[in-house]
């Protein structure tokens, strides 16, 4: 018998709202950083941002990014009725912004001797959506 099953089952997964003004400037080739300056809200934007400073070469500014997309998502998870645990479905298109922001804050963590940080926000992720993690992590 499994003692540590949960009896009261999962939560409901958690849809964060769509924004699809700010999804059309980014797939119309908007700056990133213009689409969150106009859009902070929105995580996809801040993930982008953190991806492009990680691949070049910083990971001080991809930590910035990706911590401001993660805490911005956070608030919307909040306020969509997420508690704090539960499925946020990468299937979910609104949702891939903050799950691509608390990788980001993983790989950028890691990336500057935050070890601790780094194994908390991959569990995070790999718990929220394991989707998610195998697509971000490879």
């Amino acid at each position: 018998m499994d003692q540590h099953r949960n009896l009261l089952g999962e939560p409901p997964a958690t849809r964060l709202p769509e924004n699809d003004e700010a999804r059309d400037a980014l797939a119309g080739g908007a700056d990133p950083a213009e689409v969150a300056a106009r859009f902070p809200a929105y995580s996809a934007a801040w993930a982008l941002l953190a991806e492009r400073a990680f691949a070049g070469g910083d990971p001080v500014a991809t930590y910035a990014y990706a911590r401001t997309g993660y805490h911005r998502g956070l608030d919307q998870l909040r306020r969509s009725g997420w508690k704090g645990h539960g499925p946020i479905p990468w299937e979910h298109e609104a949702n891939r912004g903050f799950l691509r922001a608390l990788h980001m804050l993983a790989t950028a963590a890691g990336a500057i001797g935050e070890a601790d940080e780094a194994d908390r926000c991959a569990t995070f992720l790999r718990d929220s959506s394991a989707t998610a993690a195998a697509e971000l992590q490879g």
